[in-house]
Formats: C-alpha cells, sequence, structure tokens
C-alpha cells in the first residue's frame, strides 16, 4: 500500500474527504497527522509526508491531529478488495486479537511465522503488529475518554494496556494530551449504562436497503428492526452486549450497551463491517452506473451497501436455516431479549466442526479458501459458501446468481441491486 505523494498532496490540497482514511497526512514542521480532509492550512508539499495507516504515522514519531480526528474515520476501501495477508492482519486486530491473544496468536490464526507476519505488515502498512494494535488501543482509549465517566483506570484495562502507566504515556504521544484534557473537551456523552458513539461513512449510503435486509430474515428476540433503526444483541469474546443502530447524515447513531468494557474495539469493528462503513460508494456507483442494466438502478438507489456481518458461524448457521433464538440475555434490552445460540447448542455436523475449531469462519480466512472448504463441507454446497464468504468477508466480487464479468471487482454489490430491484 505505498502511497503516490503526488496524487495524495492534490487530495489534500482539495481537502477531499474522499480519501479519509485512505491514507495519512504527515506534516513535518508541526509532527502532527491528519485526515487529507483536515481544515487546517495545508502544508507546503516538501513538509508533508504520508502513511498507509495512523500506526506507520505514530511510529515515526507523529500524533495525531485533535482538530480532525484521523482516527475517527472510516477504513480505507482497500480492505474490501484485498484477501492479502496485510488485509487479513487488519481486520482480525481491529477485532481485538492482539490484546486477547497476543502476536503469537494472531500469526497462528493467520497460519504464518510471527517474524513473516511482522516483516509483511512493515513493508504494507508502515508499521508491525504490535504498533497496529497500540493504534486501535489508543482510538478504543479515545472512545472511552469522551464517551463515558469511567475512572482512567478502568478505560486503560478496558482498552487493552497492560497498565495505566502504558495507557498514559500511549495517550500523551498519539494525541498530545492527558486524559484529563480530553475528557476536559470531549463531544459525545454516552447515557447511563450506555456508550453512544457517531460511526461515519462516506456517503452516499442506501440506509433503507440495509434495513430492509435486515428486516427479512431477522430473529424475534435477536433483532428488532423498524424504518428507521436495527437493534441486536451481540455475542462478543468477553462477554454479552446489544446494540442500536440509528442512520443519521453522515453518521450511524450507535448505542451499545456492553457486558465488559474490553469488548468496546471489537463491537464498534463488527457494527462497521455489518453495515459496510468502510465501503467507497462512489467509485463503485461510478463503475457499475457504467452499464446499461445497472444504469438505472444505480441512480434509483445511489449507496448500496453489502449487509456484513458480526459473527461468522451465526452467518453460516443462519444460511443453514437455524433461526431459532438461543439463550436470553442477562438484562434484556426492550424488545432484544436472546443471544443467538452458540454452535455447541446446535445439533449439526456444521455446528459441531464450528465448536470444536474444526471450520473457522472469521474475518481473517482467505476468501477463496473459505469459499473452497464451505462448499465442499457436507450440507453446505457452492451457493451457500459465497454467500456466507461474502457477508462475513465483505467481499466485494462474488457472484451469487449471475456470473458477469464485465461486473468485476464489483459482483457483490450488483448483486444487491439486482436483489432490491427484485
Amino acid at each position: 500500500m505505498l502511497v503516490d505523494a503526488e496524487r495524495a498532496y492534490r487530495a489534500v490540497a482539495a481537502r477531499d474527504a474522499r480519501f479519509d482514511g485512505c491514507f495519512i497526512l504527515a506534516v513535518r514542521t508541526t509532527r502532527i497527522y491528519c485526515r487529507p480532509s483536515c481544515p487546517a492550512v495545508t502544508p507546503k508539499q516538501r513538509n508533508a509526508e504520508f502513511y498507509p495507516t495512523a500506526a506507520a504515522a505514530q511510529s515515526a514519531g507523529y500524533r495525531a491531529c485533535r482538530r480532525c480526528l484521523p482516527d475517527a474515520v472510516p477504513g480505507s476501501p482497500e480492505w474490501n478488495l484485498r484477501a492479502d495477508l496485510a488485509a487479513r492482519a487488519m481486520r482480525l486486530i481491529a477485532d481485538g486479537v492482539v490484546e486477547r491473544d497476543g502476536v503469537p496468536g494472531l500469526a497462528a490464526r493467520l497460519g504464518y511465522s510471527e517474524r513473516h507476519l511482522t516483516r509483511v505488515l512493515t513493508a504494507e502498512l508502515g508499521a508491525g503488529p504490535l504498533a497496529l494494535a497500540r493504534a486501535h488501543r489508543a482510538h478504543s482509549a479515545r472512545l472511552l475518554i469522551e464517551t463515558t465517566d469511567l475512572s482512567f483506570t478502568d478505560i486503560a484495562f478496558a482498552a487493552g494496556f497492560a497498565s495505566v502507566r502504558q495507557f498514559n504515556d500511549t495517550i500523551r504521544a498519539v494525541f498530545a494530551a492527558t486524559p484529563s484534557e480530553m475528557r476536559s473537551k470531549r463531544r459525545v456523552v454516552g447515557t447511563a449504562g450506555r456508550i453512544t458513539l457517531r460511526l461515519p461513512y462516506r456517503p452516499p449510503f442506501d440506509a433503507a436497503g440495509l434495513l430492509a435486509s435486515f428486516r427479512e430474515s431477522a430473529i424475534p428476540g435477536v433483532e428488532h428492526v423498524t424504518d428507521t433503526s436495527y437493534a441486536r444483541s451481540l455475542r462478543l469474546p468477553h462477554g454479552q452486549a446489544t446494540v442500536l443502530l440509528e442512520p443519521a447524515d453522515g453518521y450511524v447513531s450507535c448505542s451499545l450497551r456492553l457486558g465488559d468494557l474490553r469488548d468496546l474495539g471489537s463491537a464498534v469493528s463488527r457494527v462497521r463491517r455489518l453495515l459496510d462503513l468502510d465501503a467507497d460508494p462512489q467509485a463503485v456507483d461510478e463503475f457499475l452506473g457504467g452499464d446499461p442494466l445497472l444504469r438505472p438502478l444505480v441512480q434509483a438507489r445511489p449507496g448500496v451497501r453489502l449487509p456484513g456481518s458480526v459473527d461468522g458461524a451465526e452467518t453460516l448457521l443462519r444460511a443453514l436455516g437455524h433461526v431459532s433464538p438461543g439463550e436470553p440475555l442477562d438484562i434484556p434490552d426492550g424488545p432484544v431479549t436472546h443471544l443467538y445460540p452458540a454452535p455447541a447448542d446446535i445439533h449439526s455436523p456444521v455446528a459441531a466442526a464450528l465448536a470444536s475449531g474444526a471450520l473457522v469462519v472469521d474475518v481473517g480466512r482467505d476468501a477463496d479458501e473459505l469459499t473452497a472448504e464451505l462448499s465442499a463441507f457436507p450440507g453446505v454446497g457452492p451457493e451457500i459458501a459465497r454467500y456466507v464468504v461474502m457477508r462475513v468477508l465483505g467481499a466485494p466480487d462474488i457472484p451469487l446468481t449471475t456470473d458477469n464479468t464485465a461486473w468485476r471487482p464489483w459482483r457483490s454489490y450488483a448483486e444487491m441491486h439486482l436483489r432490491r430491484t427484485a
């Protein structure tokens, strides 16, 4: 993911928000890094450096801009296009794997040695897995500082830091401010028992299409869909959670109730994938709109997104017809009263394989390998395999019913247009 400095600087000079999340601008004179659309005065070209990730900029000694909050923008659409090691690793790091299992656990999930993984990530992203995870922890900590009244000690451990000292040092290094200074300028305040966030996206955003898709397959008790919102329960690494999502202009309001605050980063990452918030709809619409068949569909429904997944095992089991609610929530949240069943509580060969770990369906998998494995699994088959891979990995180029190569690399989005029209 080498950044073309000339093109990047032109985007910065134009304050083009379409490139937010695609690369990072770092200013040598101020030692601050920003998103491309930062409203601050554009630096001279000789003072500008460009990095593929915030972690790379942090490793080079830059601190985050407190005006444009470069860590609070949609991620790079590159992750939706790529299936290589770096992209798979980034998805798992965003899900909190390093905090839970360390770099050895991340490497094992990906099937590579720690040394090879570190070498690839450093070459591709400008930072190794520890630095990338550190940036992820800093982002989670900032959310908790600005949206809760938790003590800084609780925030430090909830965000995945090993000590309060490490938390304080990281916050100062990344944001050039102490936790107390950041809290005094909070932007969003959570209500009692909840954390409320704004999840940005790149417009346009076909929220109605996503809500319609969720409504078609909603499981009563596990999910609740209205004309303007979607709520559901979540089974996260450290406990239960519920989320209420309400699309708005430029962002989705995300109200989380977490059983364990350590799950904040994982919950946000999964919700973003569920709503396909890191997509680049302008690029998709421009390409598909060039096809005579799809042009009127794209014009009628700009910004179509792929309905994603918050749990790979759940998505596969639901695709196979297991659509009953599971165990009750410890604390019901309005109409959301139950979790989806754990694989161990479902009696089928696929569920047994998921429960034992013989079959793994998560964001760290390679799309082609997972498709082949699921296609060959008894009772699954190629059609369900492609559907699951599209949803779990957010794969943009999966043909479900129509294999029109002219729509590559966006066949998944073309399918969504055809389904909505039907």
